[in-house]
């Protein structure tokens, strides 16, 4: 599957690409509940590595008739 996001990059929950994944607030949320990507903590920052964005995008493929090559 191709990455959507740029692998050598961290993205922060304000930065528009992460729109795909929802809001700023959304985001809050799936840490709070342990959900979502995987994150770092910067200090007080919370930010994305690209690789852990697409690896969480992989996971939630969905292939109703199970015919999709991976």
């Amino acid at each position: 599957m191709a990455d959507i996001f740029d692998q050598d990059r961290v993205f922060f929950p304000e930065d528009p690409e992460l729109r795909v994944l929802g809001s700023v607030e959304k985001l809050a949320q799936w840490r709070h509940r342990n959900r979502g990507p995987a994150f770092m903590r910067i200090g007080r920052r919370i930010a994305y590595h690209g690789t852990d964005l697409n690896a969480y995008l992989n996971a939630q493929r969905v292939d109703p008739n199970g015919e999709a090559v991976q």
